[in-house]
């Protein structure tokens, strides 16, 4: 057990669940994420028909506010550390404040399904902010992927559009809402290495919340006649999708690498479709389906990762005189096997190293 409250283990002991490369805490952390963020365009989608894009997530958000305040309050764990606020407020801003409003316009004029899969081109995004930010480079893989899943959210938009500006607007904004994920997601990185999950998501949500404080007019206004099913919609979205989501995400991110994370979210569109044809009677258009795959076919090709090739040994295992001569420089121990290596979010995690 660290300082930090973190277990360490060899790599040989620890749990991954079979087959997902995470540990078993993490899978379930961020599989509650995915179910609770799939739901949230479904709810969207229907609250947002009795309340403004700005109102909602304000109303949202104070929902949210809430629920991490006092489950912060009743940890104790006290105020993030003065390092980790300019990605507090990153996050908060953009990931609480315009990603929600962006979103909840844009879900106005698209379906629930479709909005899902533009959201979800915001892994490519990541990755070319980390080229230009971090100076990772753009690897063809990466442009190649950024292309797919831009052409796919283009045929997205062509389906959507049916001779309609709304439509078109409605991409828009969930293209915006995506890449103002993909910043918030990269400013979050360094805050998480100062701070925990709760902390982070906490002052995040009280950051959006006070990005969105000029829709409380609205808000009020809206509440008032808005019946009690569309209210409590807006209740659940604060508490589920945000306060809960938004801890468990965190948490699974301090556990894992992102490229490991990332792939899970390639469920969240499916998993929307299936929802929002349930309970609204609501399915993409048959082009969008298209279009989605684009999307998702993109961010795969961005996160692939080349194959190291290995050296060729039969010639050396097969001469006689590299079997006969003994090596000249006497063998050094082994390394033990737990290694601290960074997985992607400067987080230290021990790993087996291969041999």
């Amino acid at each position: 057990m660290t300082r930090h409250g973190k277990t360490r283990i060899p790599a040989s002991r620890s749990t991954p669940a079979p087959g997902s490369g995470l540990d078993r805490r993490a899978l379930a952390a961020v599989s509650v994420t995915v179910v609770a963020w799939a739901s949230a365009f479904v709810a969207i989608r229907g609250a947002g028909r009795y309340f403004d894009p700005g109102a909602l997530a304000l109303g949202r958000l104070l929902a949210g506010s809430l629920v991490l305040g006092t489950v912060w309050l009743a940890r104790g764990e006290g105020w993030p550390p003065r390092a980790a606020w300019p990605g507090i407020a990153c996050a908060g801003v953009l990931w609480f404040g315009v990603y929600m409003v962006a979103l909840n316009w844009g879900e106005r004029h698209v379906d629930a399904g479709t909005a899902a899969m533009i959201i979800n081109i915001g892994p490519v995004v990541i990755a070319v902010l980390g080229g230009w930010l971090l100076r990772e480079g753009f690897p063809r893989r990466l442009l190649a992927g950024l292309a797919v899943s831009f052409g796919g959210a283009a045929v997205v938009a062509v389906s959507e559009s049916g001779g309609s500006g709304g439509s078109l607007l409605g991409v828009g904004m969930c293209l915006l809402a995506a890449v103002s994920y993909a910043i918030a997601v990269v400013g979050q990185k360094p805050a998480l290495r100062h701070a925990s999950a709760l902390q982070v998501t906490t002052f995040g949500c009280f950051a959006g919340t006070v990005a969105t404080l000029p829709f409380a007019a609205q808000l009020v206004s809206q509440a008032a006649t808005a019946p009690v099913s569309a209210t409590l919609m807006v209740v659940y979205l604060g508490v589920v999708p945000t306060a809960l989501a938004f801890t468990t995400w965190a948490y699974a991110l301090n556990r894992t690498t992102a490229g490991k994370l990332g792939v899970t979210t390639y469920i969240v569109p499916v998993l929307v479709v299936l929802m929002s044809w349930a309970f609204l009677g609501e399915t993409p258009r048959p082009l969008a389906y298209l279009g989605g795959v684009l999307c998702l076919v993109g961010v795969a090709i961005s996160r692939r990762r080349p194959r190291r090739r290995r050296p060729n040994t039969s010639l050396t295992s097969r001469s006689p005189k590299s079997q006969a001569t003994p090596p000249t420089v006497p063998a050094r121990p082994c390394p033990p096997s737990t290694h601290e290596v960074n997985d992607g979010f400067d987080q230290r995690r021990p790993v087996e190293m291969s041999e």
